[in-house]
């Protein structure tokens, strides 16, 4: 194997933790508070998840991170700087002593008050008015990278290189044949696996996870799982000081 080359399990193990670039700390206020239920979405539905971080104990080989990128063909190219994540790991240091550090799955938090659809001048990022979800229309995106950087989580990728180049198959990754590329010169990021939505199946990243540490419904609905663990009052948002109503909870900051 040569030097710039890893296999699957490699980069899911080291790769996409390194590639966030920042840490985040539970302990501070800047960015959790405790979270409230949500309903942002014109619409009689808004969806939401729940990450119950006790779960995500990192014994998975962040096979979330995995099942994202093969449901998706989220290209990875074997190189930092064109890589492309729908869903990374990035690590939490507790600042309490003895406290555990955490690992913390990050992916488009979906926020009822984006700041990726405000500063979008084509108006290709938008959040779909029957159920919250945001989404990307790629053919309207010109590429200029606003919403990239106006992103607070760091949850969007731009693909700069063909799929031709991916490298994903020969790192152990399947690629789906039901889903299209991904555009080259355009903006990319998690969408909840809406063609599965709409199939009635959870995203991919819900499904695989061995330890049932995702969970995704409709926070709308009183009923669902996803709502009765919000209206507990254990689930906490990241930064939640930028008031942007992020629809992806945490358990166990």
């Amino acid at each position: 194997m040569g030097k710039n080359e890893m296999d699957r399990r490699t980069f899911l193990k080291m790769g996409g933790l390194l590639a966030t670039g920042a840490v985040v700390a539970p302990g501070s206020q800047l960015l959790i508070a405790r979270a409230a239920g949500s309903s942002g979405a014109e619409g009689d539905k808004q969806y939401a998840m729940v990450i119950d971080l006790d779960r995500c104990n990192g014994d998975c080989d962040n096979e979330c991170e995995a099942a994202c990128r093969e449901e998706n063909n989220v290209p990875i190219y074997g190189d930092e700087r064109y890589d492309a994540y729908w869903l990374r790991m990035a690590e939490a240091k507790q600042h309490l002593p003895g406290a555990p550090d955490r690992r913390i799955p990050l992916l488009c938090m979906h926020c009822e008050d984006p700041p990726c659809v405000h500063v979008c001048v084509t108006k290709a990022s938008f959040v779909r008015k029957e159920d919250g979800i945001v989404l990307i229309d790629e053919h309207l995106c010109i590429g200029c990278r606003y919403c990239v950087i106006a992103c607070p989580y760091r949850a969007r990728s731009m693909i700069f290189r063909k799929w031709e180049d991916a490298k994903n198959e020969q790192m152990g990754f399947s690629v789906n044949p039901d889903q299209p590329e991904l555009m080259i010169g355009v903006a990319s990021k998690c969408h909840f696996c809406t063609h599965l939505i709409e199939k009635g199946e959870d995203p991919a990243c819900v499904q695989k996870c061995p330890n049932d540490a995702f969970v995704f419904g409709l926070a709308s609905d009183p009923d669902s799982e996803v709502a009765q663990m919000i209206a507990t009052g254990r689930t906490e948002v990241l930064r939640p000081v930028l008031e942007v109503e992020p629809n992806v909870h945490y358990m166990g900051l």
